[in-house]
């Protein structure tokens, strides 16, 4: 039968606690899976989204903010510009519109510079930016070598789900050695892959520059590939 006095509660409680610590002293401490749990990576939307500025203006009644020297910046994502502004501070789903000295930063390794630029916001995060300006200008580190992919046009639409760049009206894009131009480019970047197409009922056509690569190997100045042995030759025994 359990206790039902006061004090035998207490030493039944006292017994149970020696218990469960003595347990925990003998039991291995599990100090392998704190690193486990802190290595985990937390989604891109799940971060919280900061806004640094020099100054800020609400307009109440319309439900609108100003910006000035504005930085928006979720985990690798940024974005700054001169000026912003915004129906609310909702980043579930707002449209930012972004004025003067515009510079998006996006993972891995990718810029977009303009003018002027247009960003959505879906769900806490970007979901498309189209940027705008003479040019507006691109550019990303390409997975399989060292080059950086960059290009320009007076409007570039960065969908940021697609993982695609649309690149229209006197578009050029650059691989780092080749180039292409024409009036609408599409460049995947997770495929590394480029589409190109020329509007119709125009004269427009897609150009393609590709630079021959050598096969063989490029002595370095002042040498040749092969150059004559200028060892002298061993004196004769006597």
């Amino acid at each position: 039968m359990a206790p039902s006095c006061p004090k035998a509660r207490r030493l039944l409680l006292s017994g149970l606690a020696a218990c469960a610590a003595a347990a925990a002293q003998a039991a291995p401490a599990p100090a392998a899976a704190a690193p486990a749990a802190a290595a985990v990576t937390q989604p891109s939307h799940q971060l919280p989204i900061t806004v640094d500025a020099a100054s800020s203006e609400v307009d109440y009644r319309t439900n609108t903010v100003v910006f000035s020297q504005v930085v928006i910046s979720q985990g690798a994502m940024r974005v700054q510009a001169d000026h912003a502004h915004a129906s609310g501070l909702n980043f579930a789903n707002s449209r930012w519109t972004f004025d003067g000295h515009v510079r998006i930063d996006a993972a891995p390794s990718g810029s977009l510079r303009a003018d002027q630029a247009v960003v959505e916001f879906r769900d806490n995060r970007i979901l498309r930016a189209t940027a705008s300006g003479k040019p507006a200008q691109f550019e990303q580190q390409r997975d399989d070598s060292q080059q950086m992919a960059h290009g320009h046009a007076d409007e570039i639409v960065y969908d940021v789900t697609e993982g695609t760049v649309r690149l229209s009206n006197d578009a050029w894009l650059s691989d780092g050695t080749n180039e292409i131009s024409g009036p609408l480019l599409v460049y995947n970047i997770r495929a590394q892959r480029v589409q190109a197409a020329a509007q119709s009922g125009t004269d427009q056509r897609v150009h393609i520059i590709i630079q021959p690569q050598s096969s063989t190997p490029v002595a370095p100045p002042g040498k040749t590939h092969a150059e004559p042995d200028k060892t002298p030759p061993p004196n004769p025994r006597s």
